[in-house]
């Protein structure tokens, strides 16, 4: 029987990123825009960490920033590509990592970051758990990671073109993580504080071919371990293309690619840190301040 948490081949997830290191630098433009936005996200809190983990380095985009903002004194970069690793071994302390065996020893991290790593993780609040056992106790946990409304246009456009030319579908966009359950995801591992919140970076393509070549140039195919694995027609994606263009080009004929990112903030639990009231716990009615009535269950107003 099939593992139901057992959803994307983590062997080709490496393979491909391995096929991408040597020509990354002209695709490297989502991860870029994403450190940076995980970047300005740190730098709103007042804390310093003497020893941060970045899961999923890649370029190094990130590294980079946290590097220079001042407020990460020792980095450790990993990645699951080994390709990948050895080049930040040039930056600092780097190692290839599998995110879901995480070699970290409890207590250990004051910090771990991420961007664009976590959505080929199949078991999430797994690896999310491990992440919190690696932390030290108000550890901090920023990561971002690719939402539920990523392509959705061409997953869409996919969908209805096999059908047509097949008589049948299969998986081949990767799905994705959605909002509303960030937070839940954060609270099931263990974390305290939890936030999550959503960003959306719109990118338009002359043609549904140039966004599939930007994926493989990133890295990002269809790594889902029920796809198909037979050769896809070549009529299924011309028919696709058509597909897209009629139902999402703009004036400019351009199409739109639309890439969700979840931002997960959460901390590790610590004893001092700031504890919601227990329900009915509070001395002074919201009523009362708005200078108004409460009314109790079963009461009737007036």
């Amino acid at each position: 029987m099939t593992d139901p948490m057992m959803v994307f081949d983590r062997s080709l997830v490496r393979r491909r990123r391995e096929r991408a290191q040597p020509g990354y630098d002209e695709f490297a433009f989502l991860e870029e825009a994403v450190a940076e936005r995980v970047a300005e996200r740190l730098e709103d809190m007042r804390r310093r960490f003497p020893l941060a983990l970045e899961l999923g380095a890649r370029s190094g985009a990130l590294g980079r920033l946290l590097r220079s903002g001042g407020k990460v004194d020792t980095l450790v970069q990993t990645d699951l590509s080994p390709a990948w690793a050895a080049a930040r071994a040039a930056d600092g302390p780097a190692a290839a990592v599998d995110e879901e065996a995480l070699p970290f020893a409890e207590g250990s991290l004051d910090a771990v970051f991420g961007a664009l790593s976590l959505h080929w993780v199949n078991d999430l609040p797994g690896t999310l758990s491990q992440i919190r056992r690696a932390l030290k106790p108000d550890g901090l946990l920023l990561l971002a990671m690719l939402g539920g409304e990523t392509l959705v246009e061409l997953r869409d456009a996919l969908f209805e073109a096999e059908n047509e030319v097949t008589g049948g579908v299969s998986p081949r966009v990767s799905p994705f993580a959605d909002l509303r359950d960030a937070a839940g995801l954060l609270q099931r591992a263990g974390f305290a504080l939890p936030v999550a919140d959503a960003d959306t970076i719109p990118v338009t393509y002359a043609t549904a071919f140039h966004l599939m070549r930007d994926l493989r140039g990133m890295g990002e195919s269809n790594a889902v371990l029920e796809r198909s694995r037979r050769p896809a027609p070549r009529a299924l994606f011309a028919r696709a293309a058509e597909i897209y263009a009629a139902r999402f080009a703009g004036p400019d004929g351009r199409v739109p690619a639309r890439f969700q990112v979840l931002f997960l903030t959460a901390w590790a639990p610590s004893a001092d840190q700031p504890k919601p009231l227990r329900p009915g716990s509070a001395r002074n009615s919201l009523a009362g301040a708005l200078g108004g009535h409460e009314v109790g269950t079963g009461e009737t107003p007036g």
